[in-house]
């Protein structure tokens, strides 16, 4: 409970009633309502000049005091000191009596008694309280010692909260707040899901929320890429209020996943999100509404998306997570994840500053298999994108890097995904569709295996097998930085089936995600040429040409992996538009 009201405030309202009244209005407004909501308090009931409040925790309670009153001291800077409105709270933990709106009992009578012994602009805490939050907050507390409170039988030891700038009372010493302990995080990302809300009106209903967890943490448990707390550590935290940065301390986790459940009739609402321990930020989130006679489908689609989202979003906020270490800091895992951003742009120069990160990643850890994997992909870009004088020697690297990664970490799927990718590109397809085969058997809601997979269908003249993969893909990662290879896939679905006006359609979309990737003109600008749109095939061909100056018909041919007929239209269109043999 907390309680607090204002200090002087008959003064105040004496000295100028209107003016003090429209301040406090907009003051409950901007600042005191909106901080309480935040962090999930409920007001009970207000006075003139006080309120009383519910939180579900004691930490709740004291981070919203602690916040209301450093705004304060903000906003009172340039106020003159007669008047100033500082309000002084009080906050114990203790039993409670409910009756209709409002409440009674110990517990409430003793933060009332807290908040009158409070200095103004000061939060008054019972030992009770500081019990229950010391160690979980960075706030040092004042030890005010054994205070009678009036009307409360027994006398009780108080603490005062130690706001910016406050000084120890005279002749205590100032220790520092106790921190939490917890395990250190993992050189991989980290997550909990923690157990969803259940915010349905009707009882009995948690078994909902639990499945769709138990679920969640089942699928991301299938990727080796991730650490992911078990559930029975998980579920400790049902009903407790939760504190993103507490949690991520006292579980060694970088992300937590929550969520809610409500059920209205026969409707479904769930809802998701991702937040980051170190600051407390919101990474991502989503909601999916359904019906409960389809809650298993609803389940399981549920679960697909957001491990399929989570992946990309993890990586990103990883990526972010990363630059903000010092560089004598850096470690194998930093800077591969430092790479990651330019190894899936797809872009040539992009792809050699990955390779220059990735090599400092290797000379820290030669046997890091994320590095070695990513790697290998870089140089089988510069194969199949006709990046490299020597294709030839681009394709060994990528097949020998991979595979050395496949030898150390055979069962993570994306080490298997890329080895895939690269057998792709030298043109073993059966080997590479059971290494993307075996890596969606460990993880199969990694959208990136299921796009590689769509290649090699496009590549073996299976274009509607492709398109099914590649919108798989988009459906599992809706806001994957590398969803324009995607479109680019569904556009050369399209061109495979030489439906080349819809090729383009599919080609320019992906250019529209990501103008730089310029090898996106070689396919453009032969479809367009398929489709009779020769005005608009030699614009594309002359964006190719001027990436690719000394291309020819055979290093065409050479750098692409299409089946003969496809490759030998793609070639003759071209051709047609004035490349060299």
């Amino acid at each position: 409970m907390l309680a607090a009201d204002i200090a002087g405030y008959s003064r105040l309202m004496g000295r100028d009633e209107e003016r003090t009244l429209a301040e406090l209005k907009v003051l409950r407004k901007t600042l005191v309502d909106t901080s309480i909501a935040s962090h999930r308090g409920r007001i009970v009931k207000t006075t003139g000049d006080g309120m009383l409040v519910e939180f579900v925790s004691v930490v709740d309670a004291t981070r919203c005091a602690v916040e209301v009153q450093r705004a304060m001291v903000e906003h009172n800077a340039d106020v003159a000191q007669e008047l100033r409105i500082e309000f002084r709270i009080g906050i114990h933990v203790g039993d409670i009596i409910i009756d209709e709106n409002d409440i009674f009992g110990d517990g409430v009578n003793i933060a009332a008694r807290l908040e009158g012994i409070a200095r103004p602009g000061g939060v008054c805490i019972s030992d009770d309280a500081h019990r229950q939050v010391r160690g979980k907050l960075d706030i040092m507390f004042d030890d005010m010692g054994v205070q009678t409170l009036k009307n409360i039988a027994e006398p009780m030891r108080t603490w005062q909260v130690r706001l910016s700038g406050d000084a120890a009372p005279p002749g205590q010493t100032a220790k520092p707040p106790l921190q939490a302990r917890g395990p250190a995080l993992p050189d991989k990302p980290s997550i909990v899901v923690l157990p969803f809300d259940n915010m349905s009106a009707e009882d009995g209903q948690d078994y909902l929320a639990d499945g769709i967890v138990e679920a969640i943490t089942a699928a991301l448990s299938c990727i080796r890429s991730f650490f992911v707390i078990a559930r029975s550590s998980a579920f400790t935290y049902k009903g407790r209020a939760t504190d993103a940065r507490e949690i991520g301390r006292e579980l060694g986790v970088a992300y937590l996943l929550e969520g809610s459940v409500q059920k209205i009739g026969n409707r479904l609402r769930i809802i998701v999100q991702l937040i980051e321990t170190e600051a407390g930020a919101h990474v991502w989130s989503s909601r999916y509404d359904g019906m409960l006679d389809e809650f298993f489908d609803l389940q399981d689609r549920i679960t697909q998306q957001v491990a399929g989202a989570l992946q990309p979003s993890i990586r990103l906020a990883e990526i972010e997570r990363s630059e903000r270490r010092r560089p004598q800091d850096l470690s194998a895992y930093d800077y591969t994840i430092r790479a990651m951003p330019h190894a899936w742009a797809l872009e040539k120069e992009e792809s050699g500053k990955a390779l220059e990160l990735l090599e400092a990643a290797l000379a820290i850890d030669c046997k890091y298999p994320l590095a070695l994997a990513l790697a290998g992909w870089c140089h089988a870009q510069r194969s199949v994108y006709n990046w490299a004088d020597d294709i030839a020697d681009s394709k060994t690297k990528a097949r020998t890097l991979a595979e050395r990664a496949v030898n150390i970490s055979g069962d993570d799927p994306l080490v298997l995904a890329v080895l895939g990718a690269v057998y792709t590109f030298v043109r073993n397809h059966g080997t590479a569709r059971v290494l993307l085969e075996r890596a969606l058997a460990i993880d199969p809601n990694c959208a990136w295996a299921w796009s590689r997979l769509g290649w090699i269908d496009n590549y073996s003249d299976r274009p509607q097998h492709a398109r099914q993969h590649f919108e798989r893909a988009l459906r599992l990662s809706p806001i994957d930085p590398m969803n324009f290879n995607n479109y680019a896939g569904i556009g050369s679905s399209y061109e495979v089936e030489q439906d080349y006006d819809k090729a383009v359609e599919y080609y320019g979309r992906a250019l529209q995600e990501r103008p730089h990737a310029t090898w996106i003109y070689r396919n453009l600008a032969s479809a367009l040429a398929g489709a009779g749109r020769i005005d608009e095939a030699k614009a594309a061909f002359s964006e190719m040409m001027r990436s690719y100056p000394g291309m020819t018909a055979s290093k065409f041919k050479d750098a692409m992996v299409f089946s003969g007929p496809t490759l030998d239209r793609m070639a003759q269109y071209l051709q047609s538009l004035g490349l060299p043999e």
